[in-house]
């Protein structure tokens, strides 16, 4: 069994990143803005997006988030988790 303090904030901070970055992509392989998704999601600011697909100030997206992104794009939830 693995130790939980070999994961560094190092780690959560790239994982966050990762995550953004596919989000980013998996949104401009579907020609969308991030004001068009973030309307999507019912949002009325692509402020979510924008801090998310950066994790800006260390804003990331929540498991709810990433599931009506998967939805939205039409991508797998997995994917935004794989290496780009």
């Amino acid at each position: 069994m693995r130790n939980i303090d070999e994961i560094t904030d190092r780690d959560i901070d790239a994982l966050y990143l990762r995550i953004g970055a596919n989000v980013k992509k998996h949104r401009e392989l579907r020609g969308m803005t991030q004001l068009q998704l973030s309307l999507a999601m019912n949002l009325k600011s692509p402020g979510l997006i924008s801090q998310g697909e950066l994790y800006l100030q260390k804003q990331h997206f929540n498991i709810k988030h990433l599931y009506q992104l998967a939805h939205i794009l039409e991508c797998d939830i997995t994917d935004f988790f794989k290496e780009c």
